[in-house]
């Protein structure tokens, strides 16, 4: 049976509350998957794959399904069209973050080849480029990349122009909830200098000048840790290719007049 590990966090709590006020919030709902790690031709791996498929669809009122990047475990052009396979029996909306081993441009799987592989099994996929938005009830998500596909690696490096990027979306975005996905944490969930994002501090610097950035939800540590830094909510989730088997179920709740919520549910996967 399913566990939940863990109990509901809140993101940031109000003074004052009423029951007119939650009637008329919003909520949105998805799951994260991060560091799947699939490989071509292995029966177990593909039975868990079709499992969590399975599972997913049986969670109520899901919105959407992320996965947070390393979700090949090396940048193979055959085991992104099996994972893609098993990640397209998800019923709810998938979208899907880069990490370092999704991508090099050594083996021919580079960032553009990678979401064109994407595409090819959903038309109607959004992303053209690796950076890119999209909302889901009055809430923006937003996936930001860290992958090297040039000497790729373990460190996260989120370039300038990217940084750019995100100062440019919050600033658009100034009016709504802003949650981010990426595969490279900011706030290390455990001390790992081999993972550790290159100038964290320069993206953190720009997270503190908005004040709309609710939650950033990432993975490649393998390790499960939730803290909150200038009240943005920094969210880890550890890898599904270990045992046990783990995947999160996030709720954002947000009304009018009161800040967003964040609740997370870290469940064990039983094939």
């Amino acid at each position: 049976m399913r566990k939940i590990l863990s109990i509901i966090f809140m993101l940031v709590s109000f003074l004052t509350c009423s029951q007119a006020a939650f009637a008329k919030s919003k909520t949105v709902k998805f799951v994260q998957v991060t560091d799947v790690h699939y490989f071509y031709g292995n029966d177990d791996v593909d039975a868990r794959m079709k499992s969590l498929a399975k599972e997913i669809n049986k969670i109520d009122g899901v919105d959407f399904v992320v996965f947070t990047g390393d979700n090949i475990d090396s940048p193979d052009a055959k085991a992104l069209h099996g994972f893609l396979h098993y990640a397209g029996k998800i019923k709810a909306p998938t979208y899907f973050v880069i990490g370092n081993h999704d991508v090099s441009k050594n083996s021919k799987v580079d960032k553009a080849k990678y979401l064109d592989i994407i595409r090819s099994h959903n038309w109607f996929y959004p992303a053209w480029k690796p950076n890119y938005v999209f909302k889901k009830n009055g809430i923006v998500f937003v996936i930001v990349d860290g992958a090297k596909q040039v000497i790729p690696g373990p460190n996260g490096y989120y370039k300038k122009d990217t940084l750019e990027w995100v100062d440019k979306v919050l600033t658009k975005n100034s009016k709504h909830p802003v949650i981010i996905l990426q595969h490279f944490p900011l706030v290390e969930p455990r001390k790992m200098n081999s993972h550790k994002t290159y100038k964290a501090d320069e993206y953190l610097e720009i997270l503190d000048k908005h004040e709309n950035v609710v939650a950033v939800v990432a993975g490649h540590y393998h390790t499960n840790g939730e803290e909150m830094r200038n009240g943005v909510y920094h969210v880890a989730t550890p890898a599904f290719a270990e045992e046990p088997h783990y995947y999160k179920v996030i709720e954002v709740v947000s009304s009018k007049n009161f800040l967003p919520m964040v609740f997370t549910q870290l469940r064990e996967f039983d094939l």
